[in-house]
């Protein structure tokens, strides 16, 4: 994968989201049923990271671009 900048260090749930092609709800979603056991409370503001974004949309089965 070939970045053409630099991904940040960390990304909220609205920039997740919007770098997924998913709303914030689709997102918390995703993270619910992929990598918290069941009704876990989320987080009121989580944050993620590059990998975090890739692993969601190889689970999600969305197609892996460059993030950042």
């Amino acid at each position: 994968m070939i970045f053409s900048k630099m991904p940040k260090a960390q990304y909220t749930e609205a920039e997740a989201a919007e770098l997924l092609g998913v709303s914030v709800e689709q997102l918390r979603a995703l993270v619910q049923s992929h990598i918290t056991r069941g009704e876990q409370d989320l987080d009121s503001s989580l944050t993620f990271q590059a990998s975090d974004l890739l692993v969601l949309r190889v689970l999600a089965g969305l197609p892996i671009s460059a993030v950042g």
